[in-house]
């Protein structure tokens, strides 16, 4: 498992990753992005953007980097990063696969991404992310896996993803949607050869939707690194959207409403890593002060008074647009 490199991290912030979904494209989902992009969204100032926040995370001690298939160039200014900086070799690097990136670099696409979870699909960007990232690649994850996803019984594609690990590759996958703990719990059952296909598990959780706790939980005990994604819920969380409460504790503690967000799943004992989706150096940092928020019961408590119906939280995300 590639995520043994992080168990010898000393640093507080081991374990908080960096996300690549906000600046790999122009376009996302993320409230405030319009501010913290501005007008100039060009491939290269993306880059130039990207670059500086892995060079921020990795200075901070942040060693877990996330990318996708579907989040633009993110995999192209990873791998542009890692052959400038060879050095780097205490990292583990991520990416995803089953959605394809469809805006032609636009914000205002009818659609930015297809999603197909077959074999030709994996076949195809296997390919396309083994030629950017190389050995580097450490972990391959199925994208936003939902029930009914395809992927869950697909037997040649299980035997496929089963010999891409026995060549060394982690396979993993993430969920999405209102039933993300059914996902969970149907991909712990997924063998091959009678042994357990998935070693990996990226969810959403935040203080808005905490319904696939019990699931993450029981996918650390079967022995699955846990992922969290979406910890600020697409800036729903952060200042100055942030609920009076969660702005209440983040007062209290001294640091920013996301960094109260992120300390809450950090709390969690089955949190693997904990992933910022951060834009800006300055958001990153800010981010990075989870690490070292000391919630207490009390606050925890409050905070706990705050999560939504799934279902009414992924409809609200739903409606969010791409800025």
């Amino acid at each position: 498992m590639p995520f043994a490199r992080l168990a010898s991290a000393t640093t507080p912030t081991c374990h908080l990753g960096l996300g690549l979904a906000a600046v790999g494209r122009p376009g996302y989902i993320t409230l405030g992005r319009a501010h913290d992009l501005g007008e100039d969204r060009s491939v290269e100032a993306l880059r130039t953007r990207t670059h500086e926040l892995l060079d921020a995370a990795y200075a901070q001690g942040v060693r877990y980097f996330d990318a996708a298939r579907s989040y633009g160039r993110s995999e192209e200014f990873l791998a542009g990063w890692l052959r400038a900086r060879p050095a780097v070799d205490d990292i583990v690097v991520g990416s995803k696969w089953g959605y394809t990136y469809t805006a032609d670099w636009r914000t205002d696409a009818e659609a930015h991404e297809v999603k197909d979870h077959s074999l030709a699909t994996y076949e195809r960007q296997r390919a396309e992310s083994a030629e950017l990232l190389g050995d580097r690649l450490d972990l391959y994850q199925i994208h936003s896996v939902t029930p009914e996803s395809p992927a869950l019984t697909d037997k040649e594609l299980h035997a496929e993803l089963a010999e891409a690990a026995a060549r060394g590759l982690t396979v993993g996958f993430s969920t999405s949607g209102p039933a993300q703990a059914d996902a969970i719990r149907a991909a712990l059952a997924v063998t091959v050869g009678s042994e357990p296909l998935f070693r990996t598990v990226q969810a959403t959780y935040n203080v808005l939707d905490t319904s696939a706790g019990p699931a993450l939980a029981e996918a650390r005990e079967a022995g699955l690194t846990v992922i969290i994604k979406e910890g600020m819920a697409n800036g729903r969380l952060a200042d100055p959207h942030a609920p009076a409460a969660v702005r209440a504790i983040a007062e209290e503690a001294g640091v920013g409403s996301d960094a109260v967000a992120l300390a809450f799943v950090l709390r969690r004992p089955w949190a693997g890593v904990v992933l910022s989706g951060a834009a800006t150096t300055n958001q990153l940092a800010s981010n990075l002060h989870a690490a070292v928020v000391d919630l207490d019961d009390e606050q925890a408590a409050r905070l706990d008074t705050l999560a939504e119906e799934p279902g009414m939280y992924w409809e609200r995300r739903g409606q969010l647009p791409w800025h």
